[in-house]
């Protein structure tokens, strides 16, 4: 069984992003809580940045949602960094248990499938966060910054920013419903190319939305929009290839994370923007506040993620993906 649905009613109560310069200068930058001008978030060190960006976007979750850290149960959070250190700094200050995830882009919807669990455990809220900065995962993942390295056609942006979100049973006014989860699994496709994780991660996808619809039944025309995050330009192409190949080829309502978040005449961002932050900062920036709005009333959300390392991708092995899915709606859907 691929799709598991909640057994109570699971909402997410409140939300806030954060972003960076070139993301504040982007297509959603006016919907974002919180931007910096220069990426530092009046920090020295583009590590502390990130965490910093946790810390930002969380506490403004709380405000926005009227609520003190001493009510989570606990905290699900996830980036980019070697051992998750920008969410166990960044969330070292708040009094709640802490789990430290990794699934590369798709950590957000993998944060909110596990919280969503944990809330149909016995759970009373739980927060999931999820951030990324494009300078440390550079300094991780790829050429030293200063070097400035030719960044080939394929390759995305890692967006520097991140959202947090507030999930629970029990609220008076939410901003939409988890109805459905469909958990990703590994799928190799051979690229080894850290450049092009787009084609990574697409055959993730489309087997994730591939096994979701045939287990429903239902059909990519039944909701308002599947989005996915992120495989920018090359990998929705090629996501969308494979799913007609499988008999799904109506995806005119297909959006993508990874080519909402930048402008269009940004040329430096190639195929799209990536990293934890994307499709976190999309989802809360403008995806959720148009449910709440009535302008959605029932989409699939679902991040992706390449599952590598800086080791990994020096030794030439190739990149597995993985893709998590879930069905949101409208809180009368």
């Amino acid at each position: 069984m691929s799709v598991i649905y909640p057994r109570k009613p699971t909402y997410i109560l409140c939300s806030a992003s954060v972003g960076g310069n070139r993301e504040r200068n982007g297509q959603i930058g006016d919907l974002m809580d919180i931007t910096s001008m220069d990426d530092r978030f009046g920090k020295d060190t583009w590590e502390e940045a990130e965490a910093e960006i946790q810390r930002l976007s969380l506490r403004k979750a709380l405000e926005k949602g009227g609520l003190r850290e001493s009510d989570l149960s606990c905290m699900f959070a996830g980036d980019l960094l070697n051992q998750c250190v920008a969410s166990v700094y960044g969330l070292l200050g708040f009094n709640a248990p802490l789990f430290g995830i990794f699934g590369a882009c798709s950590t957000v919807a993998e944060g909110l499938i596990l919280a969503t669990l944990a809330i149909n455990g016995g759970a009373e809220l739980c927060s999931v966060t999820a951030s990324s900065h494009n300078c440390s995962a550079e300094r991780q993942f790829r050429y030293p910054i200063e070097y400035g390295a030719i960044r080939t056609p394929t390759s995305q942006w890692t967006v520097t920013g991140g959202a947090s979100f507030i999930v629970g049973s029990k609220c008076e006014s939410p901003i939409a419903k988890i109805l459905a989860l469909c958990p990703g699994r590994m799928c190799d496709s051979g690229i080894s190319d850290a450049n092009n994780m787009g084609a990574a991660m697409a055959p993730a996808a489309a087997d994730t939305f591939i096994r979701y619809f045939k287990e429903t039944g239902e059909k990519p025309e039944d909701f308002d929009y599947i989005f996915t995050g992120d495989l920018g330009a090359e990998g929705s192409d090629l996501f969308k290839l494979i799913m007609g190949d499988n008999g799904f080829r109506y995806l005119e309502n297909h959006r993508d994370c990874g080519l909402m978040i930048y402008s269009s005449e940004d040329k430096d961002i190639k195929s799209g923007g990536s990293g934890c932050g994307c499709s976190a900062s999309v989802l809360s920036s403008l995806i959720l506040p148009d449910i709440k709005r009535g302008r959605l009333k029932n989409v699939l959300f679902a991040a992706t993620g390449a599952l590598m390392n800086a080791a990994t991708v020096q030794q030439g092995n190739t990149i597995p993906g993985i893709c998590h899915l879930l069905r949101i709606s409208s809180v009368g859907g």
